[in-house]
């Protein structure tokens, strides 16, 4: 099976085409480039998450990389992506990756390689290694075993868990967080945030619980994403235990979820425009916000409140970082719960995230539900409804013949002011809301999105765009 890129990343199904002839061929092309773009010299780091084959995968590719002569730095402990991401930064290497799958389901693993200063790569680079694995494809690949790699210096351990919390306590008001004794639960779905964002919020003095701490290759076997089905216990939890917030992370600890004070699943869209709202107004922070083309524009009416722009770009957060960098922009997120501040890393972090909104809550003295609804008495409603199907190949290529090469829309229940086929479809209703049609770049779903100022009316332009592509009565997942 051929590896190919997609907005997070390489990931495939264990076994599939998640093998160890894989992330070798994936490894020794990038080391090919990194020879080619003259950065060799200067090293490559990798980590690894929980799941089942990330360590083992890590230790392929950190072979691979001594065969090729190229010092390797291995985090030889389960690690946030995030903390891999701020890792490349700090050892100031030009390459890095992490062997993760992110929020896939458990039979997946992958492969998210990042660039310069901790970035992740561009669609040039990921082409670009497509490119060296077309050529190399069939070559042996030198190797040289880890513990030799180890032994001889050309494979050496690192640890910045240290260092990269540090970074994250010294952005953001401890001193508030301290005087509040918040009482936080904490849920990292079998992942890999608990020892940093556990750290951090025990420093900060909040009172915290943890759930699903141990390690399970399996998550449980629920999908390791923070979303209202998946986040049901946390909300027992901080319900029954009278929680100021409860906390989710993803399975790489990217992503982020959360349920408030009321015990109430708080939208990932809500959150990123809670946090550039409190930058903006409570902070005194300025700047604009980039969003993907399937998130919230309730960021959009944030930003022109306060005489900034709001940049939409597609999905895949190296889109995102890149317009940050490309604007000088304030934050940046999407709607699947990444996010990130500029000032911290050039990429999505849950555990900063976190941080971030206990501050928000410590130096407002506010409930998180509080500041909600001030955003909703300033703005009105946005309400946005997600689903996703799973489809065959000759499904997708009905859909895409329908959709993205016809052109083809159903009748809707308003007038539509403009279409856009830059990334999927989107189209965007006169008189405010949106609804995007596009096939997920991580899994084999098209998803479906809709925001309006009442949910009822998001369900029901969903409806017809299900009814419209022969989805209606396929369950979403």
């Amino acid at each position: 099976m051929g590896i190919r890129f997609g907005t997070g990343g390489w990931r495939a199904v264990i076994g599939d085409g998640f093998t160890k002839a894989n992330v070798q061929l994936l490894t020794a092309a990038l080391a090919r480039r990194m020879r080619e773009e003259g950065g060799a010299a200067r090293g490559f780091l990798v980590g690894y998450d929980r799941r089942f084959l990330s360590r083992e995968a890590a230790h392929w590719a950190a072979e691979v990389m001594a065969g090729a002569e190229i010092p390797c730095l291995v985090v030889e402990r389960e690690a946030p992506t995030p903390m891999l991401m701020f890792a490349v930064s700090y050892y100031d290497l030009p390459c890095g990756m992490a062997v993760t799958a992110s929020h896939n389901p458990a039979l997946y693993n992958g492969v998210k390689v990042f660039t310069e200063g901790g970035r992740d790569a561009s669609e040039e680079v990921t082409a670009g290694i497509e490119a060296y694995i077309r050529l190399l494809a069939g070559e042996d690949i030198p190797v040289v075993p880890y513990e030799e790699g180890v032994r001889t210096g050309r494979i050496r351990i690192v640890d910045p868990m240290n260092p990269y919390i540090d970074a994250i306590i010294r952005s953001v008001n401890m001193d508030a967080i301290r005087a509040r004794g918040l009482k936080v639960a904490l849920d990292p779905m079998y992942g890999v945030s608990k020892t940093a964002l556990q750290t951090i919020l025990i420093t900060a003095r909040c009172d915290v619980d943890v759930i699903h701490e141990r390690r399970d290759a399996l998550f449980g076997g629920r999908l390791p994403a923070p979303n209202g089905k998946t986040m049901v216990s946390l909300q027992s939890f901080v319900e029954e235990h009278g929680c100021d917030i409860g906390i989710a992370t993803d399975g790489d600890a990217d992503r982020l979820g959360v349920i408030d004070d009321q015990g109430e699943f708080l939208h990932p869209n809500k959150i990123l425009s809670l946090l550039y709202y409190y930058l903006l107004r409570y902070k005194g922070w300025r700047g604009p916000a980039v969003r993907n083309l399937a998130t919230t524009h309730l960021l959009d009416a944030v930003a022109a409140d306060f005489g900034e722009d709001c940049w939409e770009v597609p999905v895949g957060f190296k889109h995102v970082s890149g317009k940050m960098r490309e604007t000088g922009a304030l934050i940046g997120g999407e709607s699947s719960g990444g996010l990130t501040v500029r000032g911290h890393i050039q990429g999505k972090d849950g555990i900063y995230a976190a941080a971030l909104l206990v501050e928000m809550m410590a130096t407002t003295g506010r409930r998180l539900s509080e500041l909600y609804q001030e955003m909703v008495d300033r703005y009105g409603r946005f309400e946005m409804v997600e689903r996703g199907y799973r489809f065959s190949r000759e499904e997708r290529q009905r859909i895409s013949a329908l959709l993205l090469e016809d052109r083809r829309l159903p009748e809707f229940g308003r007038p539509v002011e403009q279409v856009s086929y830059a990334d999927g479809c989107k189209v965007r209703f006169q008189g405010g809301g949106w609804a995007v049609c596009r096939f997920s770049g991580t899994e084999p779903l098209l998803r479906i999105f809709c925001e309006m100022d009442r949910e009822d009316r998001a369900a029901a332009e969903v409806r017809r765009l299900e009814e419209f592509l022969g989805l209606d009565g396929r369950k979403a997942e």
